[in-house]
């Protein structure tokens, strides 16, 4: 008999942990190579792991709802005779064990961490007991020359991670940049309150603290980077919805049969999709030190979930009919909604919609999600008072939309350009299945 360690699985290039949803085999219960044996969920979706050989899981170490990162060890795992699991060689350093190391292939997963213990004892530690942190962390701060006793751990039980020794890094190479820029010592950029300083702040009145899970992290982290490093512009526009609702309203008549309802929203995808195409200079992306253009229009699609959300992407969205496109996106929409989207689902894209419209929501100014180059963001469709082609006084439809844009990828012409064409194309749906 050979008892391996089973680590938390990397699920994505840059999932770094992970919160363990189920075992899809009990513990005693044998497996085979292949088969679902446990559900993780990622920053973004739930992902079924697949067993890389055949076994048994004869000790659970991670309890269900936990979440814990990329490499720590989550079960003991009896392989037998049979062909042991193999070691990727990814960044999880692994040492010296008696054990068997299991894990997942390297497309997906980490290299094993040594011991079954969630938590690294480190040698050197203070009087108050040994430094912990994973391995990654250790050979991170070996790198960087940093002692990993000036680090405070944010992991269960003061654990140090990757992500605190690269925040250590981060602050040290920003105050040795502003030295360096001034001989007099200057003071440190400010970063916001500390958590704990804004709970002093609040302590006399009643709060609930709500930990962020690996969705809201990642939404955090991307959004902050989106307000800080793209140059924002933003076009507005007012778009007249009568002809768009009767046509819609005609068409919804004939494909009653079919079971198709296409929305609003269904004609501003389409409308998005083809402007792309007769503006070709803005169906690009900012990729570091050039730019991308796109030859379809793969279409990103904001979805509300709880906790978050998600941009599925509806590729080449132009050569799609109507129907086709509601059922894609009502399909990618459900699945969201049950965190059950695949990476590929939900990344790439050069163009992005945000709806918010069915909240009543007139208008809003939406955050560019890179690396797409603009976002539309779309409000609620209303009657008001309204100027007739021959300037008399009368009552439309009116809905307000805002193009958010990245200057480094579009310039103010060619962003006009385009909202100028989903305007066209929404105000005049017919030629939309031209």
């Amino acid at each position: 008999m050979t008892i391996g360690v089973l680590n938390m699985p990397r699920m994505g290039e840059t999932m770094e942990e992970g919160k363990l949803v189920a075992w899809l085999v009990e513990q005693g219960q044998p497996f085979k190579r292949g088969e679902e044996i446990l559900e993780v969920e990622t920053d973004k979706t739930i992902v079924e792991f697949p067993a890389l050989g055949d076994g048994v899981i004869t000790e659970t170490l991670v309890e269900i709802g936990e979440l814990v990162e990329v490499g720590t060890p989550i079960a003991r795992v009896d392989v037998g005779d049979g062909p042991n699991w193999t070691d990727d060689g990814s960044d999880s350093e692994p040492e010296p064990s008696e054990e068997a190391n299991i894990s997942p292939p390297a497309s997906s997963a980490p290299s094993p961490a040594p011991a079954p213990a969630p938590v690294i004892a480190e040698a050197g530690g203070s009087a108050g007991g040994p430094l912990r942190a994973t391995p990654l962390a250790r050979r991170i701060a070996r790198i960087e020359g940093l002692e990993l006793s000036g680090i405070t751990g944010t992991g269960r039980r003061g654990r140090i991670m990757r992500s605190d020794v690269e925040a250590a890094a981060l602050a040290r190479d920003a105050s040795a940049s502003d030295e360096a820029a001034s001989p007099v010592a200057s003071a440190a950029m400010p970063s916001g309150a500390t958590a704990e300083a804004v709970k002093q702040m609040f302590a006399a009145r009643g709060f609930e603290e709500v930990q962020l899970d690996g969705m809201r992290k990642t939404v955090a982290a991307r959004l902050t980077e989106a307000k800080q490093t793209i140059p924002h512009f933003y076009l507005r526009r007012e778009i007249n919805l009568d002809a768009l609702l009767a046509f819609r309203s005609k068409l919804n008549g004939q494909l009653e049969a079919r079971g198709v309802k296409l929305s609003v929203n269904d004609f501003v995808i389409k409308a998005c999709a083809l402007a792309l195409q007769r503006v070709p200079a803005a169906n690009a992306v900012w990729a570091g030190d050039r730019i991308l253009r796109l030859r379809s229009s793969d279409v990103a699609v904001a979805v509300a979930i709880e906790g978050g959300l998600f941009t599925p992407v509806l590729r080449a969205a132009e050569m799609k009919s109507l129907s086709a496109l509601s059922a894609e996106m009502k399909d990618l929409a459900a699945r969201a909604r049950d965190r059950r989207l695949v990476p590929e689902e939900y990344r790439g894209g050069s163009f992005a919609i945000s709806n918010l419209g069915m909240f009543g929501i007139d208008s809003f100014d939406a955050v560019i999600n890179p690396p797409h180059g603009a976002i539309l963001a779309v409000g609620a469709g209303k009657r008001r008072p309204a100027i007739g082609k021959d300037g008399e006084l009368t009552v439309a439809t009116i809905m307000s939309v805002t193009l958010s844009v990245d200057h480094r990828v579009i310039d103010g012409a060619v962003g006009a350009e385009l909202l100028g064409a989903i305007v066209d194309n929404l105000e005049n749906p017919l030629g939309m299945l031209a």
